[in-house]
């Protein structure tokens, strides 16, 4: 029956779920899965942003509905921090919106935007919402590069050559969920001089801003360009940053126009986060960066881990500059599985779970996406499964290769040496 409906066709089957339904089945026989694949954090909120959250709740009066937009102290705090990290000042009135976090943020800005038809340049690979938040609105979407270099711009200028109607808006996210790409502010000027060129919305998810490793090198935002505030939107969340995933806290700040379409979806769909979320968020952006700075370490550190010892096991994992995930060739003699079928084979054979790139749109389907999300003494122990299991393989391959090569010989009558 759901299939007949117009919006749920346009939807895939979700290929995590798969994933997911494998390995709730392999723990309830009672397998050890060590979990790598939802980017749910494991850490906890710093202390102070709950203390914050039980003072003010037992104020009855924060009870009541909230405002739709945020707070009006939550939009100052925003505006102080985008003028503390990046050098860029906003209008708390005009140029920021509260969302419930960064999803519903993209996912409410398609349904301000776009009309039936209206074509979106959006990465691919990239995070779901980006390419089925507008599906759902009814857009079109034409897969670009997910790199930022050279080569972005060839593909770009064919899609919108070739693009009818004329695309509407380009999709950007830097550091970049699944693949950990970090853009440079020249990669960003240059992308807003085509977007003026052209006509576009650029919409930037910049959700992954402070889980970087390079401490000389900032993840910059594209609204540091002059001009930029012309065109875009960033979309920004505190679930990763401030650990705090299940508060639903993240923001849209940039064009006044974009941010007041947005503004007026959301008034008739929600009425705010709790009012004492939205004071224990501000309370986090107003602090000393401390609590930030000692999650981004964690991060680091299994990252280092994860790097070092998969590589032993020898699944060879890049070294991501950002972002909570890596981003891992499969194996090349499991590669022609596809990404889908191996992520089953590790929870099947290895006991971990990792994201199938195909999750994140064809591209992506020689990938798989693991996240940092369970401590160092698991990341390893993860590793030591997979190295169990690759070896399993190649021992039990090498002895098909020998029992071929003596039956070959026999074959020929010579005699094995």
């Amino acid at each position: 029956m759901l299939s007949e409906f117009h919006r749920i066709q346009r939807l895939p089957p979700y290929v995590f779920e798969q994933v997911n339904r494998l390995k709730a089945g392999a723990r309830a026989g009672g397998a050890d899965i060590i979990d790598l694949g939802m980017g749910n954090p494991d850490l906890p909120t710093p202390k102070a942003i709950v203390d914050k959250l039980c003072e003010v709740v037992q104020d009855t009066r924060t009870h009541r509905y909230s405002s739709s937009r945020g707070i009006p102290a939550l939009r100052r705090a925003q505006a102080t921090y985008y003028a503390r990290r990046f050098g860029v000042k906003l209008n708390p009135d005009s140029q920021i919106v509260a969302t419930l976090g960064s999803k519903e943020g993209f996912a409410n800005m398609a349904q301000a935007i776009t009309a039936p038809g209206d074509v979106i340049l959006c990465p691919n690979p990239t995070y779901p919402i980006h390419a089925f938040g507008f599906l759902i609105a009814g857009g079109v979407i034409r897969s670009i590069p997910v790199e930022p270099d050279v080569n972005f711009f060839a593909p770009l200028e064919r899609a919108v050559r070739h693009s009818i109607p004329k695309p509407l808006a380009l999709i950007l996210n830097y550091p970049s969920n699944p693949t950990a790409y970090v853009a440079t502010l020249d990669f960003y000027k240059d992308v807003i001089a085509f977007a003026k060129k052209h006509e576009l919305i650029v919409l930037s998810d910049l959700a992954y801003s402070e889980i970087y490793f390079d401490d000389n090198a900032p993840p910059p935002s594209v609204l540091e360009v002059p001009g930029a505030m012309d065109v875009c939107v960033e979309f920004t969340s505190m679930s990763k940053s401030f650990s705090m995933p299940g508060w639903r806290i993240g923001f849209a700040v940039g064009n006044e126009r974009l941010i007041a379409a947005l503004t007026r979806v959301k008034s008739y769909l929600d009425y705010g986060a709790f009012t004492p979320i939205q004071v224990a968020a501000l309370h986090a952006l107003n602090g000393d960066g401390s609590d930030i700075a000692e999650i981004r370490s964690v991060y680091k550190r299994r990252r280092d881990v994860m790097v070092e010892s998969f590589g032993k096991a020898g699944f060879e994992v890049p070294q991501p500059a950002a972002t909570m995930f890596a981003w891992a060739k499969i194996p090349e003699k499991y590669r022609h599985l596809g990404s889908l079928e191996f992520a089953k084979l590790l929870v099947e054979k290895a006991d971990v779970a990792v994201s199938p790139g195909i999750g994140f749109g064809e591209m992506g389907d020689d990938h798989v996406r693991l996240a940092l999300v369970e401590n160092e003494h698991r990341i390893r122990q993860a590793a030591k499964n997979i190295k169990r299991w690759l070896g399993q393989q190649d021992e039990t391959r090498f002895k098909d290769e020998t029992l071929d090569e003596r039956t070959d010989d026999a074959n020929f009558g010579i005699m094995p040496v």
